[in-house]
């Protein structure tokens, strides 16, 4: 578990699934992730993300410490396999629509990197998102990673001709 001043990040409860459910299903948080999830979906995405706990890695939920609200998650995987960023250290994010524009992501982001640099060896920290996801870039760039065009790459998640095919990767050196 880690805290802020405003959050807790940990791990996903049963009590938390109809909340992240709502949120990936929710067309205006997966506008430049990819497409709603079902329930179904959603638990298989939890379940994957479990998968890494064994690696140290893994998502967190975003818990509002006020008043206990779920808000989304955050938190490391591998990069995947057959891109540019596999095996690297990626992190993600992802936010419920009433907890934007509040500083809540920076916040839970920052919290997972400053964990990433006390508890892991990694030299780096990769995020990746769609070209076109301006605020998942300005949140980038607002953590101090820079833009690695030379791993910008097509997402093999996303068809030929889906405009979030088009992947750029930000990178964070070890300070």
């Amino acid at each position: 578990m880690i805290e802020t001043g405003r959050l807790i990040l940990r791990r996903d409860t049963p009590a938390d699934r109809a909340v992240l459910h709502a949120m990936w299903a929710d067309p205006r948080v997966m506008a430049d992730l990819g497409p709603v999830k079902s329930a179904e979906a959603s638990d298989a995405a939890l379940a994957k993300h479990a998968g890494y706990h064994p690696q140290g890695l893994g998502f967190w939920v975003v818990e509002h410490r006020a008043d206990g609200a779920v808000m989304g998650f955050v938190g490391f995987k591998p990069g995947a396999p057959d891109t540019p960023i596999a095996g690297a250290l990626e992190i993600g994010w992802m936010l419920a629509v009433p907890f934007w524009k509040q500083g809540f992501a920076y916040e839970a982001a920052a919290a997972c990197i400053d964990w990433a640099w006390r508890n892991r060896d990694d030299a780096a920290i990769v995020a990746i998102t769609a070209r076109q996801n301006e605020k998942s870039r300005g949140l980038m760039s607002r953590l101090g990673m820079t833009h690695v065009p030379e791993l910008d790459f097509e997402h093999p998640l996303f068809t030929i001709d889906d405009p979030l095919r088009d992947t750029v990767t930000y990178r964070i050196s070890r300070p």
